[in-house]
């Protein structure tokens, strides 16, 4: 009967728990003709404040001098500014609020114009009792693109990793069969013997 007391105090304790954020750094390689999410994530220090945002992201091609603004957006808003990406991107971020933690975009059907430096600036705005504080962030994203995608070190090592895995827990298994064989032999031959 405890156990059932202390899981339902457990469940009423997660039920108060909020959301972490955690700001994780964007893939820099996008594969021509695929889509492609350009991620870009500014947590808020206090989640408990209340807080307005907005984002602009800006492009510079490769060879270009200056960045133009391609995307605005504002919930519930999305407003592409830049005809190179028209049809082309689409809001991947934060949804259903005002407070915008998570920026993404998505290009659809990247092409080699895409390459270049993406940035993507947030505008968030704290709302406290008694006043209003504004802070600005902006990602630098260099964004190559390629043929063909090339593949992680980190999956290449968690791939051998499994494999090795793999042989070493069969080698193992077999090892423990054999033994478990050899001692259920031998308890047999011991009761043999004490029959006879």
């Amino acid at each position: 009967m405890d156990y059932w007391v202390v899981l339902l105090i457990c469940l009423t304790a997660a039920y108060t728990c909020w959301c972490g954020c955690v700001e994780v750094e964007a893939e820099t390689e996008a594969v021509v003709g695929h889509e492609f999410k350009i991620r870009c994530i500014s947590c808020k220090k206090r989640g408990e404040t209340v807080a307005k945002t907005f984002t602009e992201w800006l492009f510079k091609g490769e060879g270009f001098e200056k960045f133009d603004l391609i995307l605005l957006y504002q919930h519930p808003h999305t407003d592409v500014k830049d005809d190179r990406f028209t049809g082309r991107i689409k809001w991947n971020g934060s949804r259903q609020s005002d407070d915008l933690q998570d920026m993404s975009v998505v290009i659809t059907n990247v092409s080699y114009d895409h390459a270049g430096t993406y940035i993507c600036k947030v505008n968030r705005t704290l709302i406290f009792e008694s006043h209003e504080y504004n802070t600005n962030v902006s990602k630098l994203i260099e964004v190559t693109v390629v043929d063909k995608q090339n593949r992680d070190v980190a999956s290449i090592v968690s791939e051998i990793m499994m494999y090795v895995l793999i042989v070493v827990l069969t080698i193992w298994l077999v090892a423990e069969m054999i033994y478990c064989y050899r001692k259920i032999a031998a308890a047999g031959e011991e009761a043999v013997l004490e029959n006879a």
